[in-house]
């Protein structure tokens, strides 16, 4: 076994908490991402488990073994950082083959490991250059290799693509999910962009302020985000959020803001009875809202339309950006590109009332 275990977790800066009573448990060869705003914690919980913060209260067990006390050379982890973090004066080979010498393995293993991982990645052919000869990928792909050697018993990575342009971020997203499917090493990853987490993650771990919002896999943190904060951060573009009331009427459930009132399923309607009256946050995802027009998949009714203000139009391809205004709400809707919706014409939208959210007004908890 080679999981991770965090047991209530928390490392203070002075007065500033980093991280707060963070439980987590990282399964055995699994790909689990750490994902939250600049400044949620994600990364000073990573160096809390590679050795290099001293946590203030709190477990860390790798395996079955507490790795508390236990010095970052003897935790048996590789870590890839943000920003390579590759010996200028060293070649790729040395780069790569630097961690093994120091733990004095055999030079025929180094060989072995070297050029096998450097054949992995694609690098073989670079082993003799000096960083500065690299483009940004080939640094990265060099920095992975230097962990891959140590044949550790989990990877700790560090926002590792964040330096890269877009089409070489998607690449190399795809290389370290095919690599760690070969490899079948714990990963922990850390990262701020949600799109990353989405697609490389087995789970998804989402921080905010040191805190865990929700862990779970990526298709289950977006169709049930836990609170608000999750629903507005997994998702791009990000779901749109309303204030209002559910109000009773005609045997049925409804969600009322000014200019705006949407009949809620019953499923919808059965778990917020408790709550008629009260305010609530409506969420809806952009791409549950349909031009009316285009025949959408949802049967348009007296319950789920709405008449709104085209304000911008943003074309995304195959897709549009639309950026509406009912009344004094403004949301976007990402429609087919046959639209003809215009910038400041009046459009009839469709609301896909069953992937509609509710949340508590106060403690942004979901109800739906």
């Amino acid at each position: 076994m080679s999981g991770v275990l965090l047991k209530g977790l928390s490392k203070h800066f002075r007065n500033v908490v980093a991280v707060d009573d963070l439980t987590l448990e990282v399964r055995d060869k699994e790909f689990l991402v750490l994902v939250g705003p600049s400044g949620c914690g994600k990364t000073t919980a990573l160096r809390c488990i590679a050795g290099l913060e001293e946590p203030s209260s709190g477990e860390i067990y790798i395996g079955d073994r507490l790795v508390n006390d236990v010095s970052p050379k003897d935790r048996d982890i590789a870590m890839v950082f943000q920003n390579y973090a590759l010996y200028p004066h060293m070649n790729v080979y040395d780069n790569m083959a630097f961690g093994l010498r120091l733990r004095r393995f055999p030079k025929p293993e180094i060989d072995r490991r070297v050029h096998e991982a450097a054949r992995m990645l694609g690098v073989e052919e670079l082993l003799d250059r000096k960083p500065r000869q690299l483009s940004g990928g080939q640094r990265q792909r060099v920095a992975l290799g230097r962990a891959i050697v140590r044949e550790p018993k989990v990877f700790l990575m560090d926002e590792p693509l964040s330096n890269l342009d877009a089409k070489l971020r998607v690449q190399t997203r795809a290389e370290l999910i095919k690599l760690h499917r070969r490899l079948g090493i714990t990963t922990i990853y850390v990262t701020h962009d949600q799109m990353e987490a989405m697609t490389m993650g087995d789970r998804i771990a989402v921080l905010n302020n040191g805190k865990m919002q929700q862990v779970d896999s990526p298709l289950a943190l977006f169709n049930h985000p836990a609170n608000r904060f999750v629903a507005g951060f997994i998702g791009s573009p990000a779901m749109n959020f309303i204030e209002g009331r559910l109000q009773p009427r005609d045997g049925a459930m409804y969600f009322e803001a000014e200019s705006l009132s949407l009949r809620l399923p019953d499923s919808h309607a059965a778990a917020v009875r408790s709550k008629a009256g009260q305010r609530v946050t409506f969420g809806v995802r952009p791409d549950d809202i349909y031009d009316r027009a285009l025949n959408p998949p949802v049967p348009a009714s007296d319950g789920n339309c709405a008449t709104a203000i085209v304000d911008v139009t943003e074309p995304m391809g195959s897709r549009v950006y639309l950026y509406l205004t009912i009344g004094p709400h403004s949301l976007i809707a990402d429609v087919d590109a046959e639209t003809k919706a215009g910038d400041g014409q009046p459009l009839e939208v469709v609301f896909d009332m069953a992937k509609t959210h509710l949340f508590d007004a106060e403690t942004e908890v979901a109800l739906t």
